[in-house]
């Protein structure tokens, strides 16, 4: 899956239509996280800094798709982008539709950078209709698609603009192109043992991964809620806790599965639990194996932290995606920690960790090991549909290298 980089693209005097995801947390009008601009600054200066003219454009939050939304403009986006680069970044209309947007781009001298407003202003950007993608492609000389974490999205700006400029030049940013090279290929190819954890809510999100990787990884480790589907289809008792009652056959398919293939599938064998969902109410209880009535799992208990710990500081190449628990709330929080230290303790050794973004990358950076992982990818969903084996049309579409 080689595609052609950015820095493989001649851009000079060009004018550089660049997809970057800068879907970041707002409070109010303040950017509460700017990861995701910072993720995006090495495929933007490689552009200005070869005289290329960079036309941004991003989705942000989730506006209703029926015009300008002043609570999801692009406007904090810019302001922060202009202190980050030292040069004015604009948005020249309150709609990226507007013939405003085409006489500004007209207008851009080489090294000038343009940003479009909310591209979800339009309804038309998420059914990838063809005028929408047509009017997108005639910004550009060059596509280059920066936005990891869109790629698993067949909208407007991801496939129809690309298709729409022909045989014009169509790239990956250093971001698109790095969460490849370690999702891609390190799950094509991955050293061994290989393992897997896996965790979140619901197990029908996570049933087609584990279906994917069970004739490639040597262990998956189950935990967060989708472990009391699991559970309760191999007859353990669950309490109240969450369990996915019409997925009941589909994991005991897995199981079987499982069961004839070289995967160990290993599930928790203790439990930290709680009568009310709650941080601060309810009386908590750690269970081994049965789960008593009027108690739910919050969280894997020491015994199963400890054996997934194991593991995965046994393992040459580790996936993670989802959390072992309720880590935000101080007293479910310790599995989601342990495993997030193994993690990172099993890298300093040499081992490959891959984050797959999401609640994961978060529980990574609130523990303080993401910097001593290997990749936290930027697309907790994208990152998912690379785990299921899926491919991307917004990547399949890019030049080859």
């Amino acid at each position: 899956m080689s595609k052609k980089s950015v820095d493989q693209i001649d851009v000079a005097g060009k004018r550089v239509l660049i997809r970057v995801d800068f879907n970041v947390p707002l409070d109010g009008s303040s950017i509460t996280d700017d990861r995701r601009i910072q993720a995006a600054l090495p495929t933007i200066e490689s552009v200005l800094s070869r005289g290329g003219k960079a036309i941004l454009m991003s989705h942000l939050g989730r506006p209703a798709g029926k015009g300008y939304e002043e609570s999801y403009s692009m406007v904090p986006i810019a302001q922060r982008l202009t202190e980050i680069l030292g040069k004015p970044v604009k948005i020249p209309a309150q709609s990226c539709k507007s013939p405003d947007v085409a006489t500004a781009i007209d207008a851009m001298n080489n090294g000038d950078v343009i940003l479009l407003e909310n591209l979800r202003f339009h309804g038309c950007e998420k059914r990838g209709e063809a005028n929408f993608s047509n009017q997108l492609a005639s910004y550009g000389d060059v596509y280059i698609n920066d936005a990891f974490g869109t790629c698993h999205r067949e909208h407007a700006s991801m496939v129809g603009a690309p298709l729409a400029m022909g045989n014009k030049p169509k790239g990956a940013g250093f971001l698109v192109q790095k969460e490849i090279a370690y999702l891609s290929e390190t799950l094509s190819n991955p050293a061994h043992p290989f393992t897997v954890i896996l965790g979140g809510a619901k197990v029908s999100d996570k049933l087609p991964a584990i279906e994917n990787l069970l004739p490639k990884a040597d262990h998956i480790l189950v935990g967060g809620a989708m472990a009391y589907t699991f559970l309760q289809a191999l007859g353990h008792d669950t309490g109240t806790s969450r369990v996915e009652s019409e997925m009941l056959n589909e994991a005991k398919r897995i199981i079987e599965l499982a069961a004839e293939s070289k995967t160990d599938l290993h599930f928790p064998e203790d439990h930290i639990c709680s009568t009310i969902f709650a941080e601060r109410a309810g009386d908590i209880e750690v269970f081994d194996d049965q789960i008593k009535d009027g108690f739910m799992g919050l969280d894997i208990g020491p015994k199963t932290a400890a054996r997934f710990s194991r593991i995965i500081k046994e393992s040459k190449t580790i996936i993670w995606n989802g959390p072992m628990g309720v880590f935000e709330w101080a007293p479910f929080k310790m599995g989601t920690k342990l495993i997030a230290e193994a993690i990172a303790e099993a890298t300093a050794s040499g081992s490959v960790s891959i984050v797959g973004g999401g609640d994961s990358a978060a529980a990574a950076e609130l523990f303080g090991v993401a910097d001593q992982l290997s990749h936290v990818s930027t697309g907790g969903g994208a990152s998912l549909e690379m785990l299921e084996g899926k491919a991307f049309k917004a990547v399949d579409l890019l030049d080859d290298a």
